[in-house]
Parts: C-alpha cells; sequence; structure tokens
C-alpha cells in the first residue's frame, strides 16, 4: 500500500478505532412514508454542481487546448490561476465522490427493495434500472453530444455490484484499493512505456546523426518516436484543435458524426483499458464507506475534522507534484516518468474527495449553513436531471445549432457560465420540488423500470438526520 494511504489509513484508526462491519439503517418506513438520507443527497449535489467546473473546459474549447497551456501559453494571468485551481481542487475529486455515492446508492436501493417486497425482485429492479441507464448514456453520448459521458460506463460497472452488496466493508474497501492500485500501475506502465520510446528514438537519431547506419529495430525506434512528436508538437496540436472548432461550429449532424467516432473510443477501448478499472474502484470504496457510516454522517465530528486535515494536506501535496510536473515538461507525457516516478493520480483523487467530502459532513454536523445544505440536498435529490441538463444547455451555448460559443471564451470565462448554470440549476431543482416528487429525468428512469408510468406530484417524506442515519442494525 503507498505511504500516503497508511497515512490515511491511520487517520482513520485514531479517529474512530472500531468500524462496524454493518450497515446503517439507510431504508426505513414511518407511516408508509419514504425516507431519505439528506447528506447524501447533499453530496451528490455538491458533485454534479462541481463536476461542470472541469466538464465545461472540454464543453467550450478544443481537447487539445483544455489538456495543454503551450497552445494559448497560459502560463500567467486569470486562465492560469483558474487551471491551477480547477485542477488542484476538482478534477478527479467531483467524480470520485460521484463514484463513491453510486457505490453507496446500491447498497440504498437494494437494501430498500429488499425490506419492500413488491411486483420485482431486488435482482430484476436492479438490473433494469442499469440497463435504462446504459440507454441515457447513449443518449447523451450520441445525440445530446457530449463526449465525457460517465452514465454509460457507470451502468456497465454497475452490472458488478450486485453479487458483492453483503461483503463486509472492509473486504469492499480492499477490493477498491486494490483496483485502484492496479489502475496506478497501469498508468504508471504507461508513462515508462512513453520514457523508453523517447529514450530508444533519441538514441536512434543521434546515431544517424554520428553517421551511423541503424538497425532494423532503431529504425523502428526513430519512426515511432517522430510519429509521436509530430502528432503531439504545438503546430499539429493547434491543427486539430481548429479542426474540431470548425466542425462544432457547424450543424447537428455533422457534430454528430465528428463525435461519434471520439465516442466510440472512448466508450470501447478507453473504458476498458482505464475507465473500467478506477470507476468500478470507487464503487467498492463508497460502498465500505457508507457500511462504515462515512457517507452517511454517522461518525464523530472529531473523525471528520482528521480525514478533512489528512485529506487536504496530503491530496493537495499529490495534487501540486502532478500540475509542477506536467508544467517542468510543458506537457510531454513522455518525460513524465523522469519526475514523479509513479503515478498516484487515483490516489490524489481520494484524498482530495475525503476532504471535500469531510467539510460538507462538518458543516452538517454542527448545523452550519443549514438553509444552503438543503439548497445543494435537492440539486442532489435530481441528479440525473441536473447532469443532463448539463449537456443541454452547454450544447446549446456552445455547438453551432445553438449560440456558437465554442472557442469563444477564454478558459476563466468559461466559469462564469458554470456559475449561471449553477444559479439555474439552484433555482428551478428547489422550485420542481416544491410541487414533484423526482425530477423529470428521475420520474422517467423510475417509470421505464417498472415499465409503467409513476406518480409524480410530491408526496412528504421524512429526512433522515445524522444522528439517525448512523444507527446501526
Amino acid at each position: 500500500m503507498p505511504q500516503s494511504l497508511k497515512l490515511f489509513m491511520s487517520g482513520l484508526q485514531s479517529a474512530f478505532p472500531r468500524f462496524g462491519n454493518q450497515a446503517a439503517d439507510i431504508v426505513a418506513l414511518n407511516n408508509g412514508k419514504k425516507e431519505r438520507i439528506a447528506i447524501i443527497d447533499t453530496l451528490r449535489g455538491f458533485a454534479v454542481l462541481g463536476i461542470l467546473l472541469v466538464n465545461i473546459n472540454w464543453f467550450g474549447m478544443p481537447f487539445q487546448y483544455n489538456m495543454n497551456l503551450n497552445l494559448h501559453n497560459e502560463y500567467s494571468g486569470p486562465n492560469y490561476i483558474g487551471w491551477w485551481l480547477v485542477n488542484s481542487l476538482f478534477e478527479g475529486s467531483q467524480r470520485a465522490i460521484f463514484s463513491m455515492l453510486f457505490g453507496a446508492s446500491t447498497i440504498l436501493l437494494i437494501s430498500k427493495m429488499e425490506k419492500k417486497p413488491g411486483t420485482l425482485s431486488p435482482a430484476d429492479f436492479y438490473y433494469r434500472r442499469l440497463m435504462w441507464l446504459l440507454i441515457f448514456g447513449f443518449v447523451n453520448a450520441f445525440m445530446l453530444l457530449w463526449p465525457g459521458d460517465i452514465l454509460y460506463s457507470y451502468a456497465l460497472c454497475g452490472f458488478f455490484l450486485f453479487p458483492f452488496r453483503n461483503l463486509k466493508a472492509k473486504h469492499l474497501f480492499v477490493c477498491g484499493i486494490a483496483l485502484m492500485i492496479l489502475s496506478g500501475v497501469k498508468s504508471t506502465r504507461h508513462l515508462y512505456l512513453l520514457k523508453d520510446m523517447r529514450t530508444k528514438g533519441e538514441y536512434a537519431l543521434q546515431q544517424e546523426k554520428n553517421g551511423i547506419v541503424l538497425t532494423d529495430e532503431q529504425a523502428v525506434d526513430k519512426k515511432n518516436w517522430q510519429d509521436y512528436t509530430d502528432m503531439n508538437n504545438t503546430e499539429t496540436l493547434r491543427k486539430q484543435a481548429n479542426k474540431q472548432y470548425k466542425v462544432l461550429h457547424k450543424g447537428y449532424f455533422d457534430i454528430l458524426k465528428y463525435y461519434k467516432v471520439i465516442n466510440e473510443a472512448l466508450e470501447t477501448v478507453n473504458f476498458y483499458n482505464n475507465d473500467f478499472w478506477d470507476i468500478l474502484a470507487f464503487f467498492f470504496i463508497g460502498m465500505a464507506f457508507f457500511k462504515w457510516n462515512i457517507l452517511s454522517g454517522g461518525q464523530s465530528a472529531r473523525f471528520y475534522w482528521i480525514t478533512m486535515s489528512v485529506g487536504y494536506i496530503v491530496g493537495l501535496t499529490l495534487a501540486y507534484k502532478l500540475i509542477h510536473a506536467d508544467i517542468l515538461t510543458k506537457f510531454d507525457d513522455s518525460k513524465l516518468a523522469d519526475i514523479i516516478r509513479v503515478d498516484f493520480y487515483q490516489e490524489k483523487r481520494l484524498f482530495m474527495a475525503m476532504g471535500h467530502l469531510s467539510v460538507v459532513m462538518l458543516l452538517y454536523k454542527y448545523h452550519v449553513a443549514d438553509g444552503l445544505l438543503k439548497v445543494f440536498s435537492n440539486v442532489g435529490r435530481m441528479t440525473l436531471t441536473n447532469y443532463l441538463m448539463q449537456s443541454i444547455i452547454c450544447s446549446m451555448i456552445f455547438y453551432g445549432y445553438g449560440f456558437k460559443m465554442f472557442g469563444m471564451l477564454q478558459r476563466h470565462q468559461l466559469y462564469y457560465v458554470v456559475v449561471c448554470i449553477w444559479v439555474f440549476q439552484i433555482i428551478f431543482s428547489n422550485i420542481w420540488l416544491q410541487y414533484f416528487k423526482f425530477g423529470p429525468f428521475e420520474w422517467l428512469w423510475r417509470s421505464l423500470t417498472y415499465w409503467k408510468k409513476q406518480p409524480l406530484r410530491r408526496e412528504k417524506e421524512t429526512i433522515i438526520s445524522p444522528s439517525f442515519a448512523g444507527k446501526f442494525i
């Protein structure tokens, strides 16, 4: 286990030496009315809004500019500051919280179905929901034209969770950490393969410069390295960015054709090589954290103070090292292995996520900004609607069939758009839930799962406070 994870676990043990292996009493009935755990909804709201800070760069500018500061020489000013803040504080961590909450929701959902007899068995209901989530993912990627969709990937990974639902928390945590380390090993190996390609390619070029005839193997090394540099130099990246700019200022079907190829690659090769291990790792960790009452607010304030402190100290340190390495290498991945040695991106995500969620838990426990947390809770109750709404709104703002703003705003200006969308989604969610029980897409998802139109008008609900959410069964 990496040293950073040992430190994290030491903090957990010192704050709460005896973790229960039993799940919290997550679903109960009170005079026939459904109960919810408000803090989990609040975390969902925080995550779904926070994830837009990262996604907006992919919506509003070419991929190449988002990933490489060299193309616009953004090494000073508000763009540079914005890039640092978002990549250190939010990139990866919001998705980690999202994934952990999905794992926790799996236990919530199945426990509810097991306690409440119905026409559908728990497994039938669970897999139907995932099947429709998979379709929502296809719609988001291939109809709403968002190549950063996670619903498809979540649905595929979710298919693996049902058999693990009754596993002890410590076993789920070990599974999650093992997958997280595996993901890190794969990405570290990739960095060393790039370094090896660069070393061999530069040696072959030097041999050729010295007048030495290259062997067949050295000729291949030279070609591989030249192909890599040709594809990743600033001029080539600018040409690729300009192509995307032109396409995304065209009509719907031109953009659909362009993104179709990208989405097919993301949802096949990239998913099985990278995303599968990443997502499933945090699903398992989320399930473990829920059974330990970490996500339901059942731990002590001292516990959350320690996890917040350790999470931010370790997470920000790792984030700084990763970001600084990108800057030192001028975003040349073939040189990263010379600086960071081991890719600890997944560990960075975990620690930053623990820092963020601990802040929310402390606000909840000390009853600080209860009204604000309630507002976020309503956003979280409409997570699917708000997530898909972000695709709809951003595509209309940036794509050619809308306002054609793609590539027209600087990096820091995109965050103004984020704030406007946040305000709209917060207001919309809170007004909508005054009258309706589910968000519109949540209602559609539920109706499709049961294959029967579900009631939509609002019914009173009992919200479980952290003190009740922490009760063991």
